[in-house]
């Protein structure tokens, strides 16, 4: 049984990309999975000064520590103006000084969605990019398009029946490239 790890890079309290991940957890049946909000997690606006002034707070140890003790992430990341939002680009900018390597064996769904027919794909792309440089292995991505037409908030669910189809191809083929 492997643990697996879910969040959005949102820190939004209305975020559809953490609707997004939660769905997708309530989909793994067979593994450990747990659901986090990145925002329990305070972490100041990312600054030389500040990283040599106070060093690293005990939430970034603790976000840090979730991390390390999965076997396997699926983060849903959200756009602002065609890339990943400032507030997940600090969270990353803090792992990634306390641990270089922060996504060292770590197996990631990379996921993404937005009310427009792209459904935040430049995010997506950055983010799939940038990921690797820190460890990280992508197995799988998913961009899902036009949110409030495919996704029902009323029964918890993707209500476009090809657009589910595809989610749980991409969801089931993470789940078996974990295992191995």
């Amino acid at each position: 049984m492997k643990k697996i790890l879910f969040f959005a890079g949102s820190n939004s309290s209305k975020s559809i990309n953490h609707k997004l991940v939660s769905f997708a957890a309530t989909q793994v049946a067979e593994h450990k999975v747990e659901v986090i909000t990145l925002t329990d997690y305070k972490l100041p606006m990312f600054g030389e000064d500040l990283e040599n002034e106070k060093g690293y707070s005990v939430e970034l140890r603790m976000l840090y520590n979730k991390i390390k003790e999965a076997d396997a992430l699926v983060i849903s990341v959200n756009e602002h103006n065609s890339t990943v939002s400032a507030y997940f680009k600090n969270t990353i900018d803090w792992l990634s000084r306390l641990d270089r390597n922060f996504l060292k064996d770590k197996k990631v769904l990379l996921m993404s969605t937005s009310n427009g027919k792209r459904g935040a794909a430049s995010a997506l792309e950055y983010t799939k990019n940038v990921l690797p440089r820190f460890g990280a292995t992508i197995i799988e991505s998913f961009s899902f398009p036009s949110y409030s037409e495919n996704f029902s908030e009323e029964t918890n669910s993707i209500s476009n029946e090809v657009l589910l189809l595809g989610f749980t191809d991409v969801l089931q083929n993470f789940v078996h490239q974990i295992e191995q």
